[in-house]
């Protein structure tokens, strides 16, 4: 049987959504209760991993760099709960510069992390805050929990068993 993994959409579910890009390290917010919600996952045996769109970084608003910075702020944040994000996956692209099954809807970070950390779709779940993170999951067997921007997800541990 392979492994138990919840994949999470970045922007809206871990760090607050602010209704732009968010290009400057300053302005990533990690959301209350997100340690203690990751943290209660591992606890249950789920390995967790970081699927995000990152447009900007084609759109010249924000460079590699800027994401890394964020994610190794993110890492150290929940090295404090036991909970560190086990992979995190990116995608720089943006569709009015070019395709690219990296970016969702596309599936292809939801299967690497399938891959990576041999898990078996059927117990997996995404959690993100829009239709093309159900859509990742979906083509890749993964179920989905669609929430609100910026909900806390201890709300919805219930549906995660």
């Amino acid at each position: 049987m392979g492994s138990k993994i919840v994949f999470f959409d970045r922007d809206g579910v871990i760090n607050k959504e602010i209704d732009r890009y968010i290009e400057k390290v300053e302005e990533f917010e990690i959301l209350p209760g997100i340690g203690e919600a990751l943290s209660t996952l591992k606890q249950r045996g789920y390995k967790l991993v970081l699927v995000t769109n990152q447009g900007g970084i084609a759109k010249g608003l924000y460079g590699h760099e800027e994401v890394r910075t964020m994610h190794a702020m993110l890492q150290n944040y929940l090295s404090d709960f036991d909970a560190q994000l086990d992979l995190l996956y990116y995608s720089p692209h943006h569709p009015d510069y070019g395709n690219s099954l990296n970016r969702k809807p596309g599936s292809m970070m939801v299967e690497r992390g399938l891959a990576r950390l041999d898990g078996d779709p059927s117990q997996c779940v995404i959690i993100g805050d829009k239709v093309r993170d159900m859509d990742a999951g979906a083509a890749a067997g993964v179920r989905g929990i669609l929430i609100e921007p910026n909900t806390d997800i201890r709300t919805i541990l219930n549906q995660i068993p």
